[in-house]
């Protein structure tokens, strides 16, 4: 009798055991996490774009350590090349240009900002000009194209007389603090 009843909880043991197994197959087959192979295969294909959107938005940062010493190089050219040292080349420049386009050069104010920490010092230019129409459209475009680096901020055309057109002009430029 002791047999039977041990044979008997056993086997009510095995078959708990494998219901158990049961469901947790169920589950697995019926869960999410597991998915189809077309939903693998779209999971898979979602994260190779991913990894190749992130690629190309890492891209830039390659060789950083190289392009800033480029972008140094290349400000401390754009310092020496295109910003004055002194006030005088300011109005040099802008006289040289006046007499190359045939216009002329009326009031100039020159009203210099505070040093910035970079190392430069803003100069604010209010100036008049006078010359014909085609004079003055030469005039600005040699300003845009000129070595020295200028900013047209605002240009204002006043009354014709006789052809001669007036231009007023504010411009800014800067100068090299320290040279």
């Amino acid at each position: 009798m002791t047999g039977a009843r041990d044979t008997q909880r056993k086997l009510k043991i095995t078959i708990g055991v494998l219901v158990a197994i049961d469901v947790v197959a169920v589950a697995i087959f019926l869960s999410p996490l597991v998915g189809s192979a077309r939903a693998r295969q779209e999971q898979q294909e979602q994260l190779w774009r991913d990894l190749q959107v992130k690629t190309r938005e890492v891209e830039p940062l390659q060789n950083v350590d190289a392009k800033i010493v480029k972008a140094r190089e290349q400000i401390d050219s754009f310092y020496k090349t295109r910003l004055p040292s002194e006030n005088s080349a300011i109005s040099e420049e802008l006289g040289k240009l006046a007499s190359q386009t045939g216009v002329k050069i009326g009031q100039v104010r020159y009203k210099p900002g505070d040093p910035e920490p970079v190392g430069l010092r803003p100069i604010e230019i209010q100036a008049d000009f006078a010359g014909d129409y085609l004079q003055l459209v030469r005039f600005i475009n040699a300003l845009e194209r000129d070595p020295l680096f200028f900013i047209i901020d605002s240009v204002q055309l006043g009354g014709e007389q006789a052809g001669t057109v007036k231009l007023q002009m504010k411009l800014e430029t800067y100068l090299k603090t320290g040279a």
